[in-house]
């Protein structure tokens, strides 16, 4: 069974999290919604939405797959979570897969020195923090190593349907972009 985590805090963007977990959880990886500061958190635009587990009740290193969704002051939130950005660190290092949105590419990623050499993507006017990044600034979604990158929530239904060809094959990401009408 591939295993997914997704991890959200109050202020993440609840499309580009939803969105990437529905497109997961149809391809039939076990994907748990995973909360920073308390198990029910509230988005950026007002949603209250009840996570599957809490920081502190997950193991990273069990996850073939670590998505950070972006959001203000979400993607702040996550970027200061120790447990998860030594479970990204972790999982870098044994050669699984990260992926991150919008805001979390630069703030979480690139300001810890996690897409150093890599060619990644972000929301516009977050670049200055993707550090050693080579940006790729007009890209929609951006797949280098095991590092998958998205500028925002117009990307996520893309970003959904990568991360199930990375893990899956492309077969899978052509029956649900075809099941959704993409």
């Amino acid at each position: 069974m591939i295993k997914a985590i997704a991890m959200i805090a109050d202020g993440t963007e609840e499309v580009e999290c939803l969105g990437v977990v529905d497109i997961l959880r149809r391809a039939g990886v076990q994907t748990s919604l995973v909360a920073v500061g308390g198990k029910t958190i509230v988005s950026s635009h007002g949603v209250t939405i009840t996570a599957d587990k809490t920081v502190d009740e997950v193991d990273f290193g069990d996850a073939d797959l670590i998505f950070v969704a972006g959001g203000l002051p979400g993607t702040r939130n996550l970027a200061v979570c120790k447990p998860l950005i030594n479970g990204i660190k972790q999982a870098l290092s044994d050669g699984r897969r990260v992926a991150a949105i919008c805001a979390a590419p630069a703030l979480v990623l690139g300001a810890n020195g996690f897409l150093k050499g890599k060619k990644a993507t972000c929301y516009p006017g977050f670049e200055d923090n993707m550090t050693g990044a080579q940006i790729q600034s007009s890209a929609r979604v951006v797949t280098d190593g095991n590092v998958t990158t998205a500028r925002g929530l117009g990307c996520t239904i893309e970003l959904g349907l990568e991360l199930v060809r990375l893990l899956i094959g492309d077969g899978q990401a052509d029956e649900i972009r075809d099941k959704i009408q993409f």
